[in-house]
């Protein structure tokens, strides 16, 4: 028999909203029905509609793009008209930006303009993101390369190390949407049935939109055993958050490089090694790259030799010779540098106490076995028959970003108990503007969950209107709205190229035009939304 438990170390299982979000959604329905009044659009407060805006993934474009919405929304005098805010990947950025302000939605303009500042000042120092990457390898159970990617990565384009708390933050918005975050389990999509991968993370509970099991917020990445907390941890905090959500650039050899060199770069930035252990260091992680490309890195593996030799008076001693290196075997070559990496690691350990050589050890053992985001599995060993068996048996479980199976936050707001009447969906993705909207009506369609059919003309795939809208019986209306355009923006193809997904962050220049093109999507088409909004409004109240 299913519990249904809202009290702190507990896990609850039911398909309900937490009592907190239901209280929300009460006075929330208020500012609504304020907000359409002022729009002349008529409506009985039982007729107030439940609309969503979802915001894509799509790294630093994604956060912009958002913002830039946002921005328009509320000059259209539409924010207020929004119940649920939720992102994935990128967009979470822009999400986790705002809800560092009490209120933002009521001096939107001003959030913007610290927000804009920030992001194209000056960049976090390597000193501080490696106190960050010490903090979270000796203060939590479970280390990842979720960690690596948080403040290698994601600070260098939030510009900051965020170490606020969702569920600490919420006490201060009464006033804005209520936000969603988006990941997916990972085992759970490499499951063939897939089971139920959507996995929400709000102010008041984390866990699996479909199956409805959840966790306080503030209690996830603790240890569970039978549905109780049997050993603590702390709350993540909104940096590693957001690198939960956005941790999806390229495949999984590219990610590797990429974050070798990120290494690499933010060692070479502040120089803060001795030289000779920072040569080595730089040997090392070029000795990576080159095995990764499939490249001869003898040269490399002489020079951390000669290096180390110096350094201990002749007496160092490396366990793996050169020769036992089979670049034909990548897997081969991949098991041999994990274990040399280890080695020359632990030779500089004896000699330098500045560099966490321990952690980077443990980088390479994540790399090897690709974790990112592991944490204790709250469901295990439950006994509800409501529950997928996969979902009881392992102690850990790793959670990516969503973008990795569907680029869009559909499946929190389409649980049944949420009661979403319209979905406005802004796609930042990379490439084909229409595959967030497809998949999530194939996968609607193959779990029985309502949605609109979409039929996009075939001229429109390369050349996309700004604004689509999906209806169907007795389903939510889907708005979709592409990015780039063929309204809003002349040379789609030179914009899709200017604002790629992996590069360098964008400059103050570029982020004030990305945020003019993302507005026009929503001040061009705000007859549109307003028609919309009010089809939802009488669409309720006959129902």
């Amino acid at each position: 028999m299913s519990v249904c438990l809202h009290c702190s170390g507990k896990v609850r299982i039911a398909h309900s909203l937490h009592t907190k979000e239901d209280e929300f959604v009460i006075e929330r329905r208020k500012t609504v029905f304020q907000s359409l009044q002022k729009l002349n659009i008529n409506c009985s407060e039982d007729a107030v509609p439940h609309v969503a805006l979802l915001g894509s993934g799509g790294g630093q474009r994604a956060m912009v793009g958002l913002l830039g919405s946002l921005v328009q929304l509320d000059k259209a005098g539409l924010l207020d008209c929004i119940l649920y805010l939720s992102g994935v990947s990128g967009s979470t950025w822009c999400m986790a930006s705002l809800y560092q302000e009490p209120d933002w939605s009521t001096k939107l303009e001003t959030v913007k303009d610290q927000i804009i500042r920030r992001i194209s000042g000056p960049r976090v120092s390597w000193e501080d993101a490696l106190a960050k990457l010490k903090k979270y390898y000796y203060e939590k159970d479970h280390f990842s390369l979720t960690d690596v990617w948080a403040v290698m990565v994601v600070t260098e384009y939030v510009k900051e190390i965020d170490e606020g708390k969702l569920s600490d933050q919420w006490d201060q918005h009464n006033k804005d949407p209520f936000p969603i975050y988006t990941v997916i389990d990972k085992q759970c999509k490499q499951c063939k049935d897939e089971e139920d991968p959507w996995f929400e993370i709000s102010p008041h509970e984390a866990g699996y939109s479909l199956t409805g099991a959840f966790v306080e917020t503030s209690s996830f990445g603790s240890q569970f055993v039978n549905g109780s907390k049997k050993k603590p941890q702390d709350e993540m905090d909104m940096l590693y958050l957001q690198a939960l959500c956005g941790s999806v650039l390229a495949d999984g050899d590219k990610n590797k490089e990429f974050l070798w060199q990120k290494i690499k770069g933010e060692a070479e930035f502040e120089d803060l090694l001795l030289p000779k252990g920072y040569q080595v260091l730089m040997d090392l992680v070029d000795m990576n790259l080159a095995v990764l490309n499939g490249k001869d890195p003898s040269d490399l593996d002489q020079s951390i030799r000669n290096t180390l030799n110096e350094l201990s008076g002749g007496k160092s001693q490396l366990i793996f010779p050169i020769e036992k290196l089979n670049l034909k075997d990548k897997e081969a070559a991949v098991r041999y540098m994990n274990e040399h990496t280890e080695d020359v690691c632990k030779n500089l350990s004896h000699r330098f106490s500045s560099w966490p050589f321990d952690v980077l050890e443990s980088i390479q053992e994540c790399m090897v076995q690709w974790i990112w985001g592991r944490k204790y599995d709250f469901l295990q060993n439950m006994n509800d028959e409501a529950l997928p068996s996969t979902l009881l048996e392992s102690e850990m479980r790793d959670y990516e970003d969503a973008g990795l199976l569907l680029n869009s936050p559909y499946f929190p707001v389409l649980r049944k108990e949420r009661n979403t009447d319209l979905i406005i969906s802004l796609d930042f993705s990379e490439g084909d503007p229409f595959m967030t909207v497809r998949e999530a009506a194939e996968m609607c369609k193959k779990r029985k969950i309502p949605f609109p059919e979409v039929n996009i003309p075939s001229e429109d795939v390369k050349k996309p209107k700004d604004f689509y809208v999906f209806k169907g019986t007795n389903t939510p209306t889907v708005i979709h709205i592409p990015l780039f355009n063929v309204v809003n923006c002349g040379d789609i193809e030179t914009l899709r190229n200017k604002y790629r997904t992996l590069q360098v962050p964008y400059s103050a220049e570029m982020i004030t035009d990305l945020m003019e093109v993302a507005g026009k999507n929503i001040s061009n088409n705000r007859e549109k939304l307003l028609e919309q909004i009010g089809a939802a409004v009488r669409q309720k109240g006959h129902n």
